[in-house]
């Protein structure tokens, strides 16, 4: 049987071993948010198709959606349309140069969470 060599370099590091970081955490979250964008766009697809069917399947969607439940699930989806668009600013910033330091960086995290709660919420009160 051959023998295998084993190596004294380091294993490359995993989640596990690094600190985790406003900055990383905000770019896990916008792609969270992506995932819960694409989820819930099956509500208004949903909406749309039994308005096109049936009266009574139309009440039920409507019904749902406007109940505190529906409201609770369309603010979550609004602050995650805001949060992901405004992450992808930060992102397309960073790839112009600008704000890459690291106290930048984590002061654009707050203020995309800050801007994107705030968003969400004037929305939630305009309509």
């Amino acid at each position: 049987m051959a023998e295998t060599k084993q190596s004294n370099r380091p294993l490359s590091p995993h989640l596990t071993i690094y600190r985790p970081q406003l900055t990383s955490m905000s770019s896990i979250f916008v792609r969270i948010t992506a995932i819960a964008i694409f989820a819930l766009a099956i509500f208004p697809a949903w909406w749309l198709l039994a308005a096109a069917t049936s009266e009574s399947a139309f009440a039920f969607i409507d019904g749902l959606m406007r109940s505190w439940l529906g409201d609770l699930v369309l603010f979550g989806a609004t602050f995650a349309i805001f949060y992901h668009m405004l992450g992808r600013l930060r992102h397309a910033i960073w790839d112009l140069g600008y704000f890459v330091e690291v106290r930048e960086s984590e002061n654009m995290a707050i203020i995309m969470i800050i801007a994107s709660v705030a968003m969400a919420f004037l929305v939630a009160i305009i309509f």
